[in-house]
């Protein structure tokens, strides 16, 4: 098991190869469709997205509202396909990879390949031990989307697979 603190460096991602078991610790931010609509939307008028995608990953998923004592709910990953259609856009401008679950298409793998960046598969049906992975969350964007809008989440030790590394190497 690689244990791996964001940001990664270009090197740290690289070095990642399809079915390799990783710890992320650090920030990732959750976005869902209608998040990643809005992103498009914002890149098409030449506004800046709401976070630095420079390096940053993003996890698809939803956070479910913090029960006492905790900083996040349950937080499992939702279905990567849905994200397709925006994905290689988002690796252009400069993120180090998604977070995800299932496969995704041959243009976004051929998109992680040309700009170096991986995808993680986190386990669908565990969002608990994901929620108790993360120690921080805060909404960044999009309150109107409730739990689909975009949170900074500060993870420790989050549980993950390398899906599709920057070679071209796939775990499906």
């Amino acid at each position: 098991m690689k244990e791996l603190t964001l940001p990664l460096s270009k090197e740290e991602i690289l070095s990642l190869r399809a079915g390799e078991c990783v710890e992320l610790s650090g920030t990732v931010y959750t976005a869902r469709d209608c998040a990643h609509k809005r992103f498009l939307e914002l890149l098409e008028k030449g506004e800046k997205l709401p976070f630095d995608p420079k390096g940053a990953f993003l996890y698809y998923a939803g956070p479910c509202p913090a029960p006492a004592g905790k900083a996040c709910g349950s937080c499992g990953p939702t279905t990567s396909a849905r994200m397709n259609a925006y994905a290689p856009r988002l690796l252009k401008e400069g993120l180090g990879g998604m977070i995800g679950k299932g496969e995704m298409s041959a243009e976004t793998r051929n998109a992680l390949q040309e700009c170096g960046a991986v995808y993680f598969a986190a386990i669908g049906g565990a969002g608990a031990v994901y929620g108790n992975a993360i120690r921080r969350a805060e909404l960044v964007a999009f309150p109107d989307l409730l739990s689909e809008g975009v949170y900074r989440l500060e993870v420790e030790r989050f549980p993950l697979v390398v899906a599709y590394d920057a070679h071209g190497g796939n775990l499906y």
